[in-house]
């Protein structure tokens, strides 16, 4: 397993950018806990897969799968088709909402192992069906693993079960703790990594553990991570500085100082989303939005995007009108094809330059690369960029307008003393608003995952109208009209003195294989 790279000769910028791994989710169920986590995660996991479903454009999630372990493993969803699929995603949420809450059952140690290799077979098994109809962009599946349990033990018993078992095709294996925690507040919220786990001597490989909260915002947060360019190929961004930029470094004036990074997105665009007040512009529209960074830098003639810096400005001499598009943020990078000294050297010139720049209260301004290929007799057109800098280890990139774009305005100059009458009656007004030292997006909901859900929610007749009204599954009990999984599962360990409730899968099921548009139902089913 290598995390943060894939196998082989990797895709082309465009489809590293784009294209995320396939995913599998494990639900790791004990009681009585579940019965706290169960409408926080569901609720989550339709949120973001109302979102996830509706972005236009290239696909950013490419195959999904869940599986959940409680007494035994059980699919409750074989890989498919992130996008477009939210109806068919739905109705496993709702399998979720379902199962037992309460009472008690006799854990299986080889439950969640069982469930590891169950998916990567089922995966390895995809992969061979699908390459033989099309081009496989992913070679490699991540594995989240979400428990209530105590993170660490998990891990270890992963590190034990799974030491004889190929994890050549995985590209991450990931354990998640729940905490019973709720926060008081939600300010800022972001999984918290154990610093501890750094490194696991069995596998030889590394089992991330990070901890979330129990709540709703928690869990979308971390699941809409997902939704990030994860690739550590290649570096996504290339910032030259001339020389004198750092006054203690010895460098030609021809020879820029180039800091590497990564792209991130800072939020997704309402133009991706359909029904929004920006539906009818498209990002892959060249009529519609304008081109981002983003954009810029997939469509690169090289491996990397430039942006040279030209001059610097005066944090209080930019007008924010000026700027346009959606904001990005650079980090240092964390391409694995660079040695550790260069990536330790690269990441101490990029804080030194956040930290140089808010001593002056400085902006830069930078040139990107071209729009398109040049002639002999035409010169390309550049976007130019203002970079802010920010008290974390990222810069805050915007694309500014240029004398073509800037249309005639007229702007009075302030009047110094407004009538008395008015500005009584103003301040009077400002006075009795409710005041917040700061701007917290978490805290302002427009509704948009209900929106989003209605859109694609499965029509009225396909989908069982009052799930929370219906009594608890069991596991082991399927429904009727549930998807059945395209590998047939592992074998399983009875529990002694009673017999699995898990029905027999044939031959012919194992043999058979969905393709991504297709969707298998019981024919027992209504």
């Amino acid at each position: 397993m290598h995390p943060g790279r894939t196998t082989g000769k990797g895709p082309s910028t465009h489809t590293q950018i784009d294209q995320q791994p396939p995913r599998l989710l494990i639900v790791h169920i004990a009681l009585p806990s579940w019965g706290d986590i169960c409408a926080n995660l569901c609720e989550a996991l339709q949120n973001f897969f109302s979102l996830a479903c509706s972005l236009m454009g290239p696909s950013r999630m490419s195959l999904f799968s869940l599986y959940m372990v409680q007494d035994q493993h059980e699919c409750i969803l074989p890989f498919v088709q992130v996008k477009g699929n939210f109806p068919r995603l739905q109705t496993c949420i709702s399998e979720l909402r379902m199962l037992q809450r309460e009472g008690c059952f006799r854990s299986q140690g080889a439950s969640l192992r069982l469930a590891v290799e169950d998916g990567l077979q089922q995966f390895k098994q995809y992969s061979t069906h699908v390459t033989t109809r099309a081009a496989l962009t992913y070679t490699s599946l991540e594995i989240t693993i979400l428990t209530s349990q105590p993170g660490k033990e998990v891990v270890k018993q992963l590190e034990e079960g799974l030491k004889d078992t190929d994890l050549a095709r995985v590209r991450r294996l990931q354990v998640v703790e729940v905490t019973k925690g709720i926060l008081e507040h939600v300010d800022s919220v972001s999984p918290v990594e154990d610093p501890s786990n750094d490194e696991s001597s069995i596998l030889g490989t590394d089992i991330d553990l990070q901890t979330i909260d129990n709540d709703i915002v928690s869990m979308e947060i971390f699941f809409k991570a997902w939704l990030h360019n994860s690739g550590t190929d290649q570096e996504q961004i290339h910032l030259l500085l001339s020389s004198q930029c750092f006054s203690n470094i010895s460098r030609p004036r021809d020879n820029p100082m180039c800091l590497k990074c990564d792209l991130q997105e800072r939020l997704l665009s309402p133009s991706l989303l359909p029904g929004t007040a920006d539906g009818s512009l498209r990002m892959d529209d060249p009529k519609g939005d304008f081109i981002t960074l983003y954009q810029m830098a997939s469509q690169s003639s090289t491996s990397h995007y430039e942006l040279q810096v030209i001059k610097a400005l005066k944090s209080s001499g930019l007008c924010e009108s000026l700027t346009y598009g959606l904001p990005f943020i650079l980090r240092p990078t964390s391409c694995w094809q660079l040695d550790w000294d260069e990536l330790e050297t690269n990441q101490q010139h990029f804080h030194a330059l956040c930290h140089s720049l808010l001593k002056r209260e400085w902006l830069l301004l930078a040139k990107g690369e071209p729009l398109g290929p040049g002639h002999s007799q035409r010169i390309p057109a550049s976007t130019f960029y203002v970079i802010m800098p920010s008290r974390s280890l990222t810069l805050l990139v915007k694309a500014v307008a240029t004398r073509e774009l800037m249309l005639p305005s007229t702007f009075p100059l302030l009047p110094e003393d407004p009538r008395d009458d008015s500005l009584k009656n103003m301040e009077r007004m400002l006075d009795s608003l409710e005041l917040e030292p700061t701007y917290n997006p978490l805290q302002v909901q427009s509704h948009l995952y209900s929106h989003l859900s209605n859109i694609y929610a499965k029509p009225q007749g396909r989908l069982h109208p009052h799930w929370e009204s219906r009594a608890p599954r069991k596991t082991g009990q399927l429904e009727t009209n549930r998807a059945r999984a395209t590998v047939a599962p592992l074998p399983i360990t009875p529990v002694p003195g009673r017999a699995s409730k898990m029905p027999a899968v044939s031959k012919s099921s194992s043999d058979a294989f969905f393709l991504p548009s297709e969707w298998e139902e019981d024919p027992s089913g209504p």
